[in-house]
């Protein structure tokens, strides 16, 4: 029986990634805008998750809406997205030379991410080293106010996440 992939090296495997698919569903092109979808490599998720500082914070949502446009596609698959961040912050913990603050990416309106190693409570514990508030909204956390602390990707050069053309 072959071993399970640790976290490092599920992020180091690219896949055959980025690519773009055009997808035909036509409540995928509803709710997506357009029918271009861009799957990243977790690579991608990680050298933009590392760049976020002290004190800022992004989301899941704002990551992919940023690969999406700098790839020239209608989207990012928001599936693989999630996964690939779940592989990064893994990876984060597997192995102190792939450490990044993992713990500032946030899900969908500042959500806390229930899947990052040792779940919300660690995650909510790191964020309040950093001087955020973590409020409770039924059963899910939130950073307050947290639209004010997003980093800016748009004033940055990732050149590197571009698909060559």
């Amino acid at each position: 029986m072959p071993m399970k992939k640790t976290n490092v090296e599920k992020l180091l495997d690219n896949k055959d990634l980025p690519r773009i698919v055009e997808v035909d569903d036509p409540k995928a092109i509803k709710i997506y805008g357009g029918s271009k979808m861009l799957i990243a490599p977790p690579m991608y998720y990680y050298e933009i998750m590392k760049k976020i500082p002290e004190g800022q914070l992004i989301t899941s949502d704002r990551i992919r809406g940023y690969l999406a446009k700098i790839n020239e596609a209608d989207y990012t698959c928001p599936l693989t997205a999630g996964i690939f961040i779940n592989i990064v912050a893994g990876a984060a913990m597997e192995d102190q030379e792939y450490y990044i603050p993992y713990y500032r990416t946030l899900k969908k309106e500042g959500q806390l991410n229930e899947k990052f190693p040792g779940g919300i409570e660690y995650q909510k514990a790191l964020l309040e080293l950093e001087g955020h508030k973590i409020i409770k909204k039924g059963n899910k956390y939130y950073v307050a106010d947290y639209q004010f602390k997003l980093y800016d990707l748009d004033n940055k050069s990732e050149s590197v996440l571009v698909i060559d053309q």
